[in-house]
């Protein structure tokens, strides 16, 4: 059977449309970080998004090649991801997407060691004439965080994550976002199909315990 992160993890991938409080382990991703508007057409988003899922199709198709990874097993592809912030303080103003600061995720199946990953990048670079520097093996451990399943467009996304940190609030929690704590989104949606009010996208906010 195909494995399905999705399915397999429904507290990260399936949160309910309430805000709730979850404690996230170590993952490994594929990353490209860069900064910008995400909507500009053919600008640096939209080509770090191309890169990954260079690399990613070439450790998912390993299964047909010589090179198989030691522990592989077939997969459905995870969802894309993105951590985001504008400035120091981590918080950001959906008017000034000029000013985004950006982390553009895949996650890997655990059988992706650094091996894997700079052998799939030289590959990838190969078959398809593509310079893949910016793709980086990036593990990851989130921790706490307060977390909510959002519909409908991303420019409707602050009424919920009001939400979520008034939630946090009542827990007695508060946000932690800084260098190394980002607002995090999870794409389960294809944001080129069907109608934005109907767009699913899991949000994540890093917390801390509220200091007595």
């Amino acid at each position: 059977m195909t494995f399905d992160f999705k399915k397999a993890y429904k507290e990260f991938y399936l949160p309910p449309k309430q805000p709730a409080l979850v404690t996230v382990p170590s993952m490994t991703f594929l990353a490209v970080r860069g900064q910008g508007d995400p909507n500009q057409p053919g600008g640096a988003y939209q080509q770090a998004i191309g890169l990954l899922y260079a690399v990613a199709f070439t450790i998912k198709m390993s299964k047909l090649g010589p090179r198989q990874p030691e522990g592989y097993f077939d997969y459905v592809m995870p969802p894309l991801e993105g951590l985001w912030r504008q400035g120091e303080s981590g918080h950001m103003d959906l008017t000034r997407k000029a000013d985004f600061q950006w982390v553009s995720l895949l996650r890997l199946p655990d059988f992706v060691t650094e091996e894997v990953f700079h052998w799939a990048v030289g590959e990838a670079a190969k078959k398809k004439k593509l310079d893949l520097s910016p793709v980086t093996y990036f593990p990851w451990t989130e921790g706490l965080c307060v977390q909510c399943m959002h519909l409908g467009p991303y420019d409707g996304e602050p009424a919920t994550l009001r939400a979520m940190e008034d939630y946090a609030r009542e827990q007695g929690y508060t946000m932690d976002l800084g260098p190394d704590r980002w607002h995090h989104e999870l794409y389960l949606s294809d944001p080129r199909r069907g109608r934005p009010e109907r767009r699913k996208t899991v949000l994540r906010l890093p917390v801390r315990k509220e200091e007595s």
